[in-house]
């Protein structure tokens, strides 16, 4: 069932590193079948991440060779699968959260390990904010704070992407969890998460000023460690554990802070993951989808012409600020079940 033949399809393409106006929507060539161990997806929609942002302005460590497509996330239809794949086949609807040529595109070739099952109560829309937003939160959550049911949790920026995330993954593990947002309606979405306590991290953005919340919290799931860090210091219970996320620039702590408290920094990175452990997360994922238990909430789609627009606001600080923001790469893609994939 492979393709057997070129294909050109819509991609947004990136020429040159620079701010949002370099995503310029053109064409990209499928020029191959999935090999081992990948699998071709007919991308319906695409997740936006800040991580897309920091990539596209040549800011980031790991810099793609040019031109390229942005964005690891999608929701949509398996097309083709290489062989040794046996989870998926085509017509799978399916999410991704890694892609070896870019989820901006109607087209996604992917490792099948970064490629997960999309329940049927779960939209196109809905599919492609799961990815990195929820392997994140899992990762930071269990794969380096060994989250317990006992614990009390605080995520320090908790109505974004991975946020919300967040405050799903620990809420259903038992844990008492606490998040904080800046608008009426970011609180309003961590608590419908399954947060206990929704507060205002606005209270405390003056240099100096200390975090408040209803109780001292034994992990904390950092997304602006450059503003943050030194204040989870301080309000970390002894033996704490503190994960970063996310972080915009260089910040200066005080290590007597941890030295008294015995408390620990850890930071995530998801591309660290072993393939044994982004299997584990892709488990975890898929069973809380069809279960029920988590719950992607999109802020707001775009066309994908629209992508310059979507990269803007996802830095603004309300940006993400009320879930994910999604890209409509298909305009028959709706939440309608996509006839049966026809390429060429």
């Amino acid at each position: 069932d492979g393709l057997h033949m070129k294909v050109s399809y819509g991609a947004i393409r990136v020429q040159a590193f620079g701010d949002e106006s370099v995503l310029q929507l053109g064409t990209a060539e499928l020029a191959r079948d999935p090999g081992p161990g990948e699998v071709l997806v007919r991308v319906f929609c695409a997740g936006v991440n800040p991580v897309d942002t920091y990539i596209r302005s040549g800011q980031y460590a790991a810099k793609p060779a040019l031109p390229y497509t942005p964005g690891k996330d999608a929701a949509g239809v398996v097309e083709a699968v290489g062989e040794g794949v046996t989870h998926l086949k085509p017509g799978d609807r399916v999410f991704t959260f890694g892609s070896l040529s870019g989820t901006y595109a109607e087209y996604a070739l992917c490792l099948a390990q970064h490629v997960g099952l999309l329940p049927a109560s779960i939209t196109f829309a809905e599919g492609a904010a799961v990815g990195t937003a929820y392997a994140t939160a899992y990762r930071a959550l269990f794969q380096r704070l060994h989250l317990s049911p006992r614990d009390r949790v605080f995520i320090h920026g908790a109505s974004g992407g991975v946020g919300l995330a967040a405050v799903q993954l620990a809420a259903a593990q038992g844990a008492l969890v606490a998040g904080s947002a800046s608008s009426e309606e970011g609180r309003s979405a961590v608590l419908a998460a399954g947060a206990a306590h929704a507060v205002d991290h606005g209270l405390w953005r003056e240099p100096g000023s200390a975090i408040r919340l209803p109780f001292e919290p034994t992990l904390i799931v950092e997304m602006l460690a450059s503003a943050n860090l030194q204040r989870d210091m301080d309000v970390v219970a002894p033996g704490g554990r503190i994960a970063v996320v996310g972080s915009r620039a260089p910040t200066e702590v005080n290590p007597r802070s941890l030295m008294a408290k015995e408390a620990t920094v850890v930071g995530v990175m998801l591309g660290r993951s072993t393939d044994e452990e982004s299997e584990e997360l892709l488990a975890h994922i898929v069973a809380g989808l069809r279960s029920g238990t988590l719950r992607p909430r999109v802020a707001a789609v775009y066309p994908l012409a629209a992508a310059p627009r979507a990269h803007a606001d996802v830095m603004r600080p309300e940006g993400g600020a009320r879930g994910k923001l999604v890209l409509a790469v298909r305009p028959e893609g709706g939440d309608d079940e996509p006839r049966a994939p026809v390429v060429g």
